[in-house]
């Protein structure tokens, strides 16, 4: 089955701005307008040419609550171009795109901006429930003497605080919190806290060594409202070792775990986002593709192991294409913990796992040197709405700037989900250059993983 090929024209994201106990500067929608303004900046066609505006959003504030919407008005786009707003947890930035490519290919639009944004410093605070109902029964007291009556009904306990960060990465089936999950990995696969730690400290050197040679060029810096200027990623850690992470204590299984606040992803405010054309949009405005979305898949899985939904999602589209493990030229990988992303490339080695779950023979082992090459999540934060776009950004500007062609970016959803999308680079010699792939979709692996194919 051929499908029209849609193009990635360009992308940005903000610095990814750890939360620190504190709201943030920016709402998530400030987020994706100074990026999203400085992105259009750069185009031939005004605001109001695009067709859609797609975002992704994990926990939008109450204002805010079709920020897809929001964006677009505050972008330019006018009133006539609509704005909508997806929710796929972890991977509701890569929703986004798979929304529009789909959207693109069923002929309904030409140009779309696709992408995620999550100010997660801004997740409310709540009240109990004791307390909302204390607060309905004093609403309901008509009289003075009821009022006082139900005054003498309100407790200390009541003003205790639900954080609302903490309810929503916690799983409401499996009743882990995604940490947990995280140990249910390592657990199962086996994996040290010296691992762990050893893949943290990395994260984080490369992240480091790729900002400070240009690597993450596409970075949008921001102005907050106090005219504070938040030039990069401030996750960055440069002092972070396998030694100095060690000493972090667990924070998930006190006090028997491995999961520490070093080895996981930081909580962190962010938006990226990707422009997205047919065919026909490259020629009309004469746009240079950097590449183009190959194929995309989600998955799903057990809750209590989200954490390998890279895997169930990737596979199907390495067998489709007739690729192996090592095919790709880079992985990009979302480090929601490092013990996530070590039981990923443990259970492509384990063949008696394969055979149970994938119903295929071990893939082998990952060349580690292809997999998030300019660091991830542990060092530069996870902006849940965000990241499922950031990654695909990234993979695309990475492969372009070491002149390779094919990548991969997987992403784990929290409730047990999985997405992967294949990308390739194009050849800015001319508006488009690249062919669109022959699938065979009569026997389509993914269709046996719970899947959508694209």
């Amino acid at each position: 089955m051929a499908f029209e090929p849609i193009y990635i024209i360009d992308g940005a994201r903000t610095p990814f701005l750890k939360a620190r106990n504190t709201p943030g500067p920016f709402s998530a929608a400030d987020l994706a307008v100074q990026a999203g303004r400085e992105l259009l900046l750069r185009q031939p066609f005004a605001p109001d040419a695009l067709d859609e505006v797609i975002f992704g959003c994990a926990a939008p504030a109450p204002d805010e609550t079709n920020i897809g919407r929001v964006i677009a008005l505050r972008l330019g786009c006018g009133p006539r171009v609509p704005g909508w707003t997806v929710m796929r947890n972890c991977a509701s930035g890569m929703q986004a795109l798979d929304s529009a490519l789909l959207t693109m290919q069923s002929g309904r639009a030409d140009l779309i901006l696709a992408g995620g944004v999550d100010a997660l410093s801004r997740a409310p605070v709540l009240l109990s429930n004791e307390m909302v109902r204390w607060l309905g029964g004093w609403n309901s007291s008509k009289s003075l003497a009821a009022r006082l009556s139900h005054l003498r009904r309100l407790r200390i306990k009541h003003f205790a605080p639900v954080i609302g960060l903490l309810k929503g990465l916690t799983d409401p089936v499996a009743g882990l919190s995604m940490g947990q999950t995280a140990e249910e990995l390592a657990h199962k696969f086996g994996i040290t806290r010296q691992q762990m730690d050893e893949y943290s400290a990395r994260s984080h050197a490369r992240a480091l060594r790729a900002r400070q040679d240009g690597s993450l060029e596409e970075v949008i810096p921001l102005v907050g409202p106090d005219a504070a200027l938040y030039p990069h990623d401030d996750g960055i850690r440069p002092d972070s070792t396998p030694e100095k992470l060690s000493a972090l204590k667990p924070v998930f299984d006190r006090p028997w775990g491995n999961i520490t606040a070093g080895n996981s992803s930081q909580v962190t405010d962010g938006a990226a986002m990707l422009l997205l054309a047919t065919e026909q949009a490259v020629q009309r405005w004469g746009l240079r593709p950097l590449g183009r979305i190959l194929d995309v898949q989600w998955a799903a899985l057990d809750p209590a192991v989200m954490g390998l939904g890279p895997v169930y999602a990737a596979t199907p589209i390495l067998q489709r294409h007739g690729m192996t493990l090592n095919t790709p030229d880079l992985w990009e990988i979302n480090e929601a913990f490092a013990a996530q992303v070590l039981a990923c490339l443990a259970a492509w080695e384990d063949d008696a796992w394969s055979r149970e779950h994938l119903g295929i023979p071990a893939l082998g082992s990952m060349d580690q040197e292809r997999l998030n090459v300019d660091g991830g999540a542990i060092a530069l934060g996870h902006p849940v709405g965000a990241s499922g776009a950031r990654i695909v950004l990234h993979l695309v500007n990475a492969l372009r700037k070491r002149g390779l062609r094919r990548g991969m970016a997987a992403i784990c959803i929290g409730g047990g989900q999985g997405g992967a999308m294949l990308v390739e680079t194009a050849d800015n010699d001319s508006p488009s250059t690249v062919a669109p792939p022959q699938v065979d979709d009569s026997s389509l692996p993914g269709q046996q993983m719970g899947g959508d194919d694209v």
